[in-house]
């Protein structure tokens, strides 16, 4: 049988000396991974479909055992500018970490993956990068079942006393009134408080039109990461390489500024 999907590429392993294993995220049909024959010469016309980040109409041959071998493959985008950057390769290679440990093979969710497709453009044309990450993380907790609390009071319910604080453990904003529930509530300043619903609502092709300063973005990133850990419960290798390069190129920045 043969079957036709879009997919972005997560990761591609070698299989045997000369093939390779792609796994890719599509639309119809979620995760899901097959065997490229041969992609491992340099001369195979699947060898630059299989890089990283790269979206291709993928046409696969599946008998019903063992793995579905592709036997043709049709660019839509290669995304190499990603690719040629150390930093922005990190962030995209945390994004497709993240879909690969939050869902499991053949769970689709169209929604989602056109969503990663918009994200994928603008991580290419140098949008802010820890920004579309907050949306990109976001957006994945929310299809993931993950959702944080952010239209009412994590804990009385009340949708008209203003937050002042989020609670990891009770997974959203706490009021006034109720913030002494949780000692360890992460204090918001206004504009966090403002801006975290904003994120996790904006449809991607509005990026543009918001500006968040340093400080907020910071709080912002501490308030979803940390959601992120206790409740999805996972903690990536890519991260680590991620903040590992963010720290360098801001090294580099200082040094180039002074």
């Amino acid at each position: 049988m043969l079957v036709k999907i879009e997919g972005i590429v997560i990761r591609a392993r070698s299989f045997g000396e000369s093939n390779q294993v792609v796994q890719v995220y599509s639309e119809h049909l979620g995760k899901l991974s097959f065997v490229a024959r041969g992609a491992k010469k340099t001369r195979s016309r699947f060898s630059a479909l299989t890089q990283p980040f790269t979206i291709a109409n993928f046409l696969c041959f599946s008998s019903g055992n063992g793995l579905p071998t592709l036997n043709q493959a049709d660019l839509v985008h290669s995304h190499q500018a990603i690719r040629q950057d150390l930093l922005r390769t990190s962030y995209g290679a945390y994004w497709l970490d993240l879909v690969d440990h939050l869902f499991e093979e053949k769970e689709p969710n169209p929604g989602l993956y056109r969503f990663l497709k918009t994200a994928f453009d603008w991580l290419e044309q140098e949008k802010d990068p820890d920004i579309l990450t907050r949306m990109v993380e976001c957006k994945m907790m929310a299809a993931g079942g993950y959702r944080p609390i952010l239209h009412a009071c994590a804990q009385c319910g009340s949708e008209e006393r203003r937050p002042v604080t989020f609670s990891i453990y009770q997974g959203g904003f706490l009021c006034e009134t109720c913030k002494h529930t949780d000692s360890h509530a992460i204090p918001l300043s206004d504009a966090t408080i403002r801006i975290l619903p904003v994120l996790v609502n904006l449809p991607i092709d509005r990026l543009g039109e918001i500006t968040i300063k340093e400080e907020t973005k910071q709080q912002l990133e501490r308030v979803i990461r940390s959601f992120l850990m206790e409740h999805v419960d996972i903690r990536l290798k890519s991260w680590d390489i991620l903040e590992q390069m963010r720290k360098v190129w801001a090294a580099s920045d200082d040094s180039t500024s002074t």
